[in-house]
């Protein structure tokens, strides 16, 4: 017998030698088995959809909700037609209107799509909104925002995390946090970004929409942030604005989408918003709207006590908004987009008061005759 099994034989054969090595042996597939569970990281449509109630909620809390049945039945018939031509038509989606200068939209898991009023006054036509909503319906139906998550360290949870409930449990709400976080904070990818402006226009060009809305919010957004030093915007993301106009036109002519309608007056009809320029939104002073989107006000502090002002958080719409004249300087990083989308201004921008969900009744009847009325 080779020394080193017969050391091991003798080993196991002494009771307390044994029951030491069986307990260390538990404690290792004791935290073999919590590492399998945290690294199973595949959520189910109920866990995505509890992921992004959540999510939603803290951007409602934050920015409040503007409560307007009317107004709100028309952007969701807009994202209505594009979902239903989606690779998930299935999936209870809710288009969600806050109420907040900001320029901005938000995607959260399960459906939920997010605009602010500030968005609604940029865009100048259906075709215009119907991009913004094709490029953050594509982050709900990639899953960018799972995918995103499921590659954070961040999120994994140690083997003996103290704490009530399931350790799956536990976990769900981290991921939560972690969405929410990454979805004000403009996290995706810059690869993540550029399928959902090229799915995005697709979708769009297949209702009949001028493929080139999107093109063109990107353009008014640049001209919206031109001279500004801080990146701040909606699609203010990785690649920088102009690359991702010049991909967008490349899209276009060389995949031959042909889509006319921009429904300029149907929009004419339901949003009389106009964006304020950047100088001009009044910014949530610090504290008072929180990742969590809490309504505690700031401690006073005396003049002496001031501390040195901090770097502003990112944050925008579909990415972080670079200004043409630095684009280059950020080619392969990962983005802060879709929520903290952009910075200063747009994310931190004050918001309304009532959180409450407007959820204007559509029948499939309306839906036929809103598809109808982008090619009439």
């Amino acid at each position: 017998m080779k020394p080193a099994v017969f050391f091991l034989t003798a080993l196991l054969a002494a009771s307390p030698a044994h029951a030491q090595l069986g307990g260390i042996l538990n404690k290792a597939q004791k935290a073999k088995d919590t590492l399998d569970k945290v690294n199973d990281l595949n959520i189910n449509d109920q866990e995505e959809r509890q992921l992004g109630e959540q999510v939603s909620g803290n951007l409602r809390g934050k920015y409040g909700v503007y409560q307007s049945e009317e107004l709100t039945k028309y952007v969701a018939l807009v994202g209505t037609v594009l979902a239903q031509s989606s690779s998930r038509p299935n999936l209870d989606w809710k288009f969600i209107v806050l109420d907040t200068d900001g320029v901005n939209a938000f995607a959260a898991p399960g459906g939920f799509i997010h605009v602010t009023r500030g968005l609604l006054g940029l865009v100048k036509n259906e075709a215009e909104l119907a991009g913004v909503l094709g490029h953050e319906i594509t982050h709900v139906t990639a899953k960018h925002t799972v995918k995103a998550i499921q590659k954070s360290k961040g999120v994994q949870l140690a083997s003996d995390e103290a704490g009530g409930g399931s350790l799956r449990d536990r976990f769900i709400a981290k991921m939560a946090q972690a969405a929410y976080e990454k979805i004000l904070n403009n996290e995706f990818s810059r690869e993540d970004e550029g399928d959902a402006d090229k799915v995005g226009v697709q979708l769009a060009n297949r209702l009949g929409y001028a493929p080139t809305g999107l093109v063109d919010v990107l353009k008014n957004l640049d001209a919206r942030n031109s001279g500004r030093e801080d990146r701040n915007g909606l699609f203010a993301s990785h690649p920088a604005t102009k690359d991702r106009i010049e991909k967008l036109e490349k899209q276009i002519k060389d995949e031959k989408l042909t889509g006319t309608a921009t429904v300029q007056s149907r929009y004419a009809k339901f949003i009389h918003f106009e964006a304020k320029p950047v100088d001009e939104i009044a910014v949530a002073t610090e504290g008072a709207a929180g990742l969590a989107g809490g309504d505690s006000k700031p401690a006073a502090k005396k003049e002496d006590e001031k501390k040195p002002e901090e770097p502003k958080k990112k944050g925008g719409l579909l990415g972080r908004f670079n200004s043409s004249s630095s684009e280059q300087k950020q080619s392969s990083q990962t983005i802060a987009s879709a929520g903290a989308r952009g910075v200063g201004p747009d994310r931190d921008a004050k918001g309304g008061s009532n959180k409450s969900l407007v959820t204007p009744k559509i029948t499939p009847a309306e839906i036929e005759a809103f598809k109808k009325g982008i090619v009439a």
